[in-house]
């Protein structure tokens, strides 16, 4: 098989450090956070404002890439299941998907609400959320 590299364009900045008493879904107490890029991705935040709903895709780096399998939600009483059934961090490609929304855009930082990623987690890419008018 190929192998592809994944640059990280930035990183966020959250209260979040402990993987164990962070949320495991936005909906579930997830605090507002920071996405800092760097600042040569200046000029691609252009359009980015308060309000929008973006996609945001984190590359996971403290999850096991050896994780074929799991307990939904770390439930033992739920069988077991493959992770591509799953939203368990631990994965072959350990991708995080987070739709998130902007409260402010200052520079390369860009202030979100209920991001449930980890202080430090590398970002990888930031996509508007498609509407009937985009």
């Amino acid at each position: 098989m190929s192998e592809y590299v994944l640059r990280p364009v930035g990183r966020v900045e959250s209260a979040l450090t402990d993987p164990a008493r962070a949320p495991k879904q936005a909906d579930e107490g997830a605090p507002e956070a920071w996405l800092v890029l760097d600042e040569q991705y200046a000029p691609a935040l252009e359009g980015l404002r308060a309000g929008m709903d973006v996609v945001l895709l984190t590359w996971l780096d403290r999850a096991d890439r050896g994780t074929l399998q799991v307990h939904p939600r770390g439930d033992t009483a739920r069988p077991v299941a493959g992770v591509f059934a799953t939203r368990a961090p631990g994965r072959p490609n350990p991708i995080g998907l987070h739709v998130v929304r902007i409260l402010a855009v200052s520079g390369t930082r860009i202030h979100v609400q209920n991001l449930e990623a980890l202080d430090g987690t590398p970002v990888l890419d930031v996509k508007p959320v498609l509407t009937q008018d985009r």
